[in-house]
């Protein structure tokens, strides 16, 4: 007998049905995609001419700057609210002080009064070999008893009184901590714009960056050695040179010409741009507050056809930028990280507004 053994064939193949087909591609196309990232040779990330980079730089500078102004004025406030809550605990400490001082008198009052209180007041009287010297010890004791009264009495008004303060201080100790956060976020804002400004500035070369950093400044420069800040004012011919305490702001100004700029700073050798205007005037005498968007209603606003040497002169939408007016269209100012304080033209920026506060 004959046995037939079948032989082993492969089973015909099917071709792919439209959606298998589609699938198949996909994952071939995701596989390549993937072997040419791990291949190193993925497409880098596009080249920025010059001017795109000035023109992100700036943005960033701008970005940074208004996030500056809010960490100032959370600054600020968190200061005040760091001595008030000092002020809160030191007077609170002053009066745990007396209410010790106070209950230390009570008790020796309480202490006489067990002594001598063994005997009832009628046994006492008829005991008493002078009863017009105990009656008038009995009246001397009731004025004391009434002294005792009293000193419960100021005792309690004192326990009062603390914790009163010591809510008040509670409440502005959780205040402070959130303006403790609010000064993070805004720190966390400023330095990863400005951390993106150098990364891109990084990107060029160094003449390209001369010509970017340059590019948002200006190309005249004031001299620190110039014997009367006025001079440069009359030679324009424009305005009148300024007197009093604007004249005393400005030559501050001109006095700070190429100090590095550095966000939060007040100097007296760096600033930005609020700091310096704040700087400038305390050393005329007169106390600006800290923030653009606040200093910019310090004084009594003025057009830009009434500018005089001396004005606070503000820019942009958010009144984020402040420059100190000295005639001939120019200001000092303290621009960005990039530049140090200089003069510039006001038509280099949008204007929003001025002020004058002296």
């Amino acid at each position: 007998m004959t046995v037939q053994v079948a032989a082993h064939r492969k089973p015909p193949q099917r071709p792919l049905s439209g959606h298998t087909a589609r699938t198949a591609a996909t994952l071939a196309l995701a596989g390549a995609a993937a072997a040419t990232g791990l291949d190193g040779t993925a497409q880098a990330e596009p080249q920025l001419t010059p001017a795109q980079v000035q023109a992100k730089v700036d943005t960033l500078y701008r970005e940074a700057e208004a996030a500056t102004e809010h960490y100032n004025g959370a600054k600020e406030k968190a200061d005040t609210s760091q001595r008030r809550l000092t002020g809160l605990q030191d007077e609170a400490a002053r009066r745990q002080e007396r209410l010790n001082s106070a209950r230390d008198a009570l008790g020796s009052m309480a202490a006489a009064q067990y002594r001598d209180g063994g005997i009832d007041p009628a046994w006492q009287l008829a005991l008493s070999s002078d009863p017009d010297r105990y009656l008038d010890g009995a009246a001397f004791a009731e004025r004391a008893g009434d002294r005792q009264a009293a000193a419960v009495s100021g005792v309690r008004r004192q326990l009062r009184e603390i914790e009163q303060l010591r809510g008040a201080a509670r409440i502005e100790l959780k205040s402070l901590r959130s303006r403790q956060a609010e000064l993070k976020r805004q720190k966390r804002t400023v330095t990863g714009k400005l951390d993106e400004a150098r990364r891109l500035l990084a990107r060029l070369t160094p003449r390209q960056r001369t010509e970017v950093t340059g590019a948002g400044g200006t190309s005249t420069h004031a001299s620190r050695s110039a014997a009367d800040p006025r001079e440069p004012l009359e030679r324009a011919g424009s305005v009148p040179a300024p007197t009093g305490r604007a004249a005393a702001a400005v030559a501050y100004a001109y006095g700070k010409l190429g100090s590095p700029y550095v966000w939060g700073a007040t100097g007296p050798n760096a600033f930005d741009c609020s700091g310096l205007a704040q700087a400038a005037y305390r050393a005329a005498g007169i106390s600006l507050p800290r923030t653009t968007y606040a200093q910019i209603n310090a004084g009594r606003r003025v057009s830009r056809s009434e500018l005089q040497p001396g004005d606070l002169v503000f820019f942009y939408s958010g009144i984020s930028h402040v420059g100190i007016y000295v005639g001939g269209g120019q200001m000092i100012h303290a621009p960005n990280p990039s530049a140090p304080v200089r003069l510039a033209p006001i038509d280099q920026m949008p204007f929003a507004g001025a002020t004058r506060v002296a």
